[in-house]
């Protein structure tokens, strides 16, 4: 049988001057999907490539800091590593204007790292000499003197995700009496419906279950609460998104984290997942039992 070609590794190499933004890009970029690895020394670089045994997209974070930078060691590795069938490489330089890097080393107040003895300016300016000859090189250079965060974060997501990045959503519940969840960004406490628990039949189920699902449901406040829930829902997502939130994560909690917060849970993972999110979801009283994803 003939062999078949293995698909190139995107590898994005991310470089530019200290201050530019290149941690920024980093983080969106292993938001993206992209396995993300910074100040590798620049000798394990091409083991790395050779290491990596799925086609996940590489970010790899390199400045003048690494251990054993030089512009020609540089770009003798981004020449090398272009000429392989297996990476598709591309650099991507953040620049910034020199009195742009000063400005966010005097607000950081820490010293330049090729300066350390000396005033920032000098390190800004040494650095940005040092660098130029990689600049001339990159295939994607971000001027960011005049973005935020924000802004550099929807540059980066226009080159590398220019169909837009989707919100990695996550549905939980839990039980009040082992405390909340960590790192939740909405919090609703389902205490005030029925419980199911009181009835004999579906003490040993779960809200899993369509019997128990049912029974929560015929409370005639669960239909508004969860209106009102989704509706919020629906409206919050888009505006944290715009605003360059990556994770969202909603949480239902009652007693025992068997029942009511396991059924609104799956109830608002359901809607959410037939509006085309995806959709994981975690019951964290459940162990086992849970389903781990809804797809949209």
């Amino acid at each position: 049988m003939p062999e078949v070609e293995q698909k190139a590794v995107p590898a994005v190499l991310v470089t530019g001057p200290s201050g530019a933004g290149r941690t920024t890009a980093i983080n969106v970029l292993e938001d993206l999907g992209f396995e993300a690895i910074d100040n590798l020394p620049l000798r394990l670089l091409p083991g790395l490539i050779d290491a990596a045994a799925a086609p996940r997209p590489m970010a790899l974070g390199l400045d003048s800091r690494n251990r054993d930078f030089s512009p020609r060691a540089l770009l003798d590795v981004i020449d090398m590593l272009s000429g392989r069938r297996e990476v598709e490489l591309t650099v991507l330089y953040l620049d910034s204007k020199a009195d742009v890097l000063l400005r966010r080393y005097s607000e950081t107040r820490r010293r330049h790292p090729l300066a350390p003895a000396e005033s920032p300016g000098e390190g800004v300016r040494r650095e940005l000499d040092l660098m130029a000859p990689i600049r001339d090189r990159a295939d994607i250079l971000l001027e960011t003197s005049d973005m935020n965060v924000h802004q550099l974060k929807a540059e980066i997501e226009r080159w590398f995700a220019p169909e837009g990045r989707a919100l990695a959503l996550s549905v939980q519940s839990f039980s009040y009496k082992r405390g909340m969840p960590h790192g939740i960004d909405m919090v609703f406490d389902c205490r005030f419906l029925a419980n199911p628990y009181w009835q004999p039949e579906l003490r040993q189920c779960n809200g899993i279950d369509q019997a128990v699902q049912d029974y929560v449901r015929a409370d005639g406040r669960f239909t508004p609460f969860f209106t009102r829930v989704l509706d919020l829902t629906r409206l919050l997502l888009p505006a944290y998104q715009e605003e360059g939130k990556s994770h969202f994560s909603i949480a239902f909690g009652c007693t025992g984290g068997q029942h009511r917060s396991v059924t609104m849970a799956e109830t608002l993972a359901k809607a959410l997942a037939e509006d085309g999110l995806q959709v994981s979801i975690r019951h964290r009283e459940l162990q086992g039992q849970q389903r781990s994803e809804r797809p949209g």
